[in-house]
């Protein structure tokens, strides 16, 4: 680096010192660099420098040197360009002042900057581009652009250079102010369809070190001229064009080239045919050559085509060419298909073979594609029969059903035999009449509906439904309910049926207890011609309802409540007192009975079983227990709602019948009984009594008329009727036990101690009683001994023929016989009972009323051993099946088995003689283990 310094120093009059000082450093100097010692170059000492606080001063506030005082030098503050600082002047320096104080002094200070090769020649554009005819002569110049160089002196540009110079040369030429222009010189023809663009490199050197260069591209186009002419790639093309081929079908493609450029190689193409309609069907792509169909093209009018084609440039020069065009046949015309004629119906009872429809068929086109052949759709009772040449026929090939099918869409398809085939198709719609072939189904076999008793009459039960796969009138379907009858009723006083909708009514309103369940018929019927019709079974079944309060049999509810149970004081925890009997007439849940104790004098004394109404101690009995005991017990069904009943039992605390006596006023007198209660039951006893006595005269009338009538039967000599011991049967004909029984009862002063003893029950006599019989009860002896006595001085003769009898008509009960005599009506018949013997009935029967009222007595007070603390439920007759007598040995039953058994053995069993009869004792009762105690018992007391 060099450095220069040059020193003025002048002095002034004022006592101020004045000096110069030049530095001259290069460029582009790093950031506190040396610039120069100030100090020394100005012979000052740096405490001066620091004792005059010596500082820079510069107008244009350029800061790029710094005064450093402590050294006493000048350093580089900011980084120098000289291309920056001085672009427009070679010579470039700062100039600054460094002014002391204390005494004031300045010193100027300039500091040259010198250039260094920093900056490489550079051109304004980088690529220069030229459009230069192929026809150019040679010598043609062009002037290129100069290159820039930012750098001074030998760092400036010094020469150019041109590369590759096959077709061009650089020549420079030096100008008055001392720059260079520079040419590019043609050397060379130039031809476009060899080199259609030249690539040239313009390099721009400058001289200092190191040497830098910069470079600039010149593209050269060359320019075509019109020298060349179109030609065609062939100069016959041949295609082939199928008829009926779509508008803008492209055939064929002719091409021609052009070597020239630009407009002088854009070639056109046009279609030169005049004479003929090749213009009117074919058009061409003017640019592209691309030849299409404007029209369509009919094979059966024009087969071959030829096109003459011209292709030019637009310079004028042309060439041609010619297409030749085949044309295909193609099957393009589909078969015609053409009713003749028609129908629309059928009924579906039509015949096989039935013509519906004539068809015929045409197609235009020739040979193969106009051979037609026409089918049906499969799945149909319709075939298709050819009769004539392109004729059809459409007939009925099966029975038709039109609750299969009510209709039948019949394609009919034609297609001939081109490839690929056409084919055509009508569809014929064919409605199927109905006729009258179904009869109405219901959708069940058979109906069951449920009803609840006690409904409003007119109510909806159920609805039966039928339907009939016939259409119109002849699927109306009406419901008629068949004649038949329940119980003798008419059905039609029990349910109705709605013709049009099947809604079964209820006529009336059901009780479950006198009917159950019923059945009936209900025909349903179409409105065809004619009818047809189909029956179902509908059982109605009549649900329960709680509609009846449960009926206490026991314990007896009397006037005063007379009856009473007792209990000795010796009763142990669990002692049976009695049981609460009590039915339901109700059915299922409704009949559950359950039995509860809702009042009582002593709660913690007795309980009531919940199940079966026994009424047992539930602790000792004391001295200190009431004598009377009254409990109110609540019978209650499972129905909902529940209903109850209530029933009032009387317990006295006693050992003996005398200690239970003297109570007896006490319990009539009870409080706590309601007065009106007790005025309906004696007034209930007062009418029963009434009705009792009635009877009996009735009984007493009757057993004196029938007297009368055999005597004066047998002073007639006309048939003595038989004659029946009092004895009753089941009469309800529902009853649940098997056997008829008997008791015999004997009884003691403690009613606790009587015993009950069965009898027999099929070995004695029976009275049958026979709803169905209008006469009277006639009597029969069975003793055969008396009938076949020879010794007999009353033997008669066998009655004529006038005096037999039918097996209808013959004396006794229905279905009694009497023995082989009788029944053949030929026997001797009986003598008449004496006077004695009839007298003898009549006792008996008296006898038993006596029995039958015994248990009311004083006495007892109803305290019969039937009911005895010891009678458990099993000893419990069904109350709705049999009638009991108490205190007889009579039962009065329906039982049709059981009258017949009766009555078979009612006819073997007559009266004894009348000398036995006479001397005949009542019947001892037998004595059972327990009788026999008893009576032991009672000996020793």
């Amino acid at each position: 680096m060099n450095r220069q310094v040059l020193l003025f120093v002048s002095f002034l009059y004022v006592g101020s010192a004045f000096a110069q000082v030049s530095y001259s450093v290069p460029e582009e100097m790093a950031k506190g660099s040396l610039v120069g010692n100030i100090a020394q170059d100005l012979g000052l000492e740096v405490k001066r420098l620091m004792s005059g606080k010596a500082k820079i001063y510069t107008r244009n506030n350029d800061d790029y040197v710094e005064l450093n005082r402590e050294r006493g030098v000048l350093l580089v503050k900011e980084r120098i360009d000289r291309e920056a600082l001085c672009s427009e002047t070679a010579l470039c320096a700062l100039h600054f002042q460094i002014i002391l104080e204390n005494p004031m002094e300045f010193y100027t200070v300039t500091v040259q900057i010198t250039d260094i090769n920093d900056n490489a020649p550079t051109f304004e554009k980088g690529e220069m581009k030229f459009k230069i005819s192929e026809t150019a002569v040679i010598g043609a110049k062009f002037v290129l652009e100069r290159a820039v160089d930012l750098d001074v002196g030998i760092n400036d540009i010094q020469t150019y250079e041109l590369k590759p110079s096959v077709n061009f040369a650089l020549k420079l030429h030096n100008k008055a102010d001392g720059n260079q222009n520079v040419e590019m010189v043609l050397q060379k023809t130039l031809d476009r369809e060899k080199e259609e663009q030249i690539s040239l490199v313009l390099t721009a050197v400058d001289g200092g070190e190191p040497q830098m260069s910069g470079t600039m591209l010149i593209v050269v186009t060359v320019l075509d001229a019109n020298d060349n002419a179109p030609v065609f790639t062939q100069q016959t093309y041949t295609s082939i064009v199928t008829e009926n081929s779509p508008k803008g079908t492209v055939i064929a493609t002719v091409t021609a080239s052009d070597a020239d450029q630009g407009s002088n190689s854009k070639v056109t193409y046009s279609i030169t045919n005049t004479l003929d309609n090749v213009r009117k069907i074919f058009q061409v792509n003017a640019e592209t050559g691309e030849i299409s169909l404007r029209d369509v093209i009919d094979f059966e009018k024009s087969r071959y085509f030829q096109i003459n084609v011209l292709a030019g440039d637009d310079g004028g020069l042309t060439d041609s060419c010619k297409l030749i065009i085949d044309v295909q046949d193609v099957n393009d015309n589909k078969p015609e298909i053409n009713i003749m004629s028609k129908s629309n119906v059928i009924s579906e009872d039509a015949k096989l073979g039935t013509v519906v429809t004539m068809i015929n068929t045409e197609d235009s086109d020739t040979g193969e594609n106009g051979k037609v052949h026409c089918f049906i759709n499969e799945n149909v009772p319709f075939m298709l029969k050819t009769s004539a040449n392109n004729f059809y026929t459409l007939v009925t090939d099966s029975e038709l059903d039109r609750e299969i099918a009510s209709e039948y869409n019949i394609t009919v398809t034609c297609s001939d035999e081109g490839v690929p085939s056409l084919s055509s198709s009508v569809t014929l719609t064919l409605q199927i009449s109905d006729v009258n072939d179904n009869a109405p189904v219901f959708e069940r076999g058979s109906y069951e509906a449920y009803i609840v008793e006690n409904n409003a009459p007119g109510l909806s039960i159920f609805t039966v439904k039928a339907r009939d796969a016939d259409w119109n009138q002849n699927a109306r379907v009406s419901y008629i309910l068949e004649d038949s009858s329940v119980n003798g009723v008419p059905v039609s006083s029990y349910v109705s049926v709605t013709a049009d909708s099947g809604v079964i009514h209820a006529v009336r309103s059901f009780d479950y207890e006198q009917i159950k369940d019923f059945q009936f018929r209900v025909k349903a019927q179409d409105g065809g011609s004619p009818p047809l019709s189909r029956n179902v079974t509908v059982r109605i079944l009549i649900q329960d309802q709680n509609d009846n309060p449960p009926q206490v049999l026991y314990p007896i509810q009397t006037g005063g409540s007379l009856l009473a149970e007792m209990v000795p004081r010796s009763a142990d925890v669990g002692y049976l007192v009695t049981k609460v009997v009590a039915v339901d007439v109700d059915s299922g849940q409704n009949a559950w009975l359950s039995y509860k104790l809702q009042k009582a004098t002593d709660r913690a004394l007795f309980e009531v079983g919940l199940q079966n109404g026994e009424i047992r101690t539930i602790r000792q009995v004391t001295d200190k227990d009431a004598k009377k005991q009254r409990l109110t017990v609540i019978v209650e069904d499972n129905g909902q709602p529940s209903r109850s009943a209530t029933v009032i039992v009387n317990v006295a605390v006693a050992d003996s019948f005398p200690e239970v006596l003297s109570e007896y006023t006490d319990f009539t007198q009870d409080k706590e009984y309601n007065d009106n209660l007790t005025f309906y039951l004696v007034l209930a006893l007062a009418v029963v009594s009434f009705l009792f006595i009635m009877c009996l005269v009735v009984i007493i009338s009757v057993k004196i008329y029938r007297w009368r009538q055999s005597r004066i039967l047998y002073h007639s000599n006309l048939p003595v009727i038989p004659y029946y011991p009092p004895r009753y049967s089941d009469t309800l004909g529902t009853g649940t036990l098997p056997h008829v029984y008997n008791y015999e009862v004997c009884r003691t002063a403690d009613s606790r101690k009587s015993d009950c003893k069965f009898g027999k029950g099929g070995s004695q006599n029976v009275l049958i009683m026979d709803p169905s019989s209008t006469g009277t009860m006639q009597r029969i002896q069975s003793e055969k001994s008396i009938l076949d006595e020879p010794d007999s001085p009353l033997e008669q003769k066998p009655p004529n023929n006038d005096w037999r009898f039918t097996q209808g008509q013959r004396p006794g009960p229905s279905g009694a016989t009497g023995g082989p005599e009788v029944a053949m009506g030929t026997g001797p018949w009986p003598q008449p009972p004496t006077e004695a013997e009839q007298l003898q009935a009549l006792m008996a029967a008296a006898n038993e009323v006596s029995e039958a009222t015994a248990t009311l007595g004083p006495g007892t007070m109803g305290l019969s051993t039937r009911y005895s603390p010891q009678f458990t439920l099993q000893h419990v007759p069904d109350y709705r099946q049999n009638v009991y007598i108490p205190g007889s040995t009579a039962t009065l039953t329906s039982n049709p088995q059981q009258q017949q058994a009766t009555a078979q053995q009612a006819t073997q069993q007559a009266l004894p003689p009348p000398q036995a009869s006479a001397q005949a004792e009542p019947p001892k009762a037998v004595q059972t283990p327990a009788s026999k105690k008893k009576s032991t018992k009672k000996e020793k007391k």
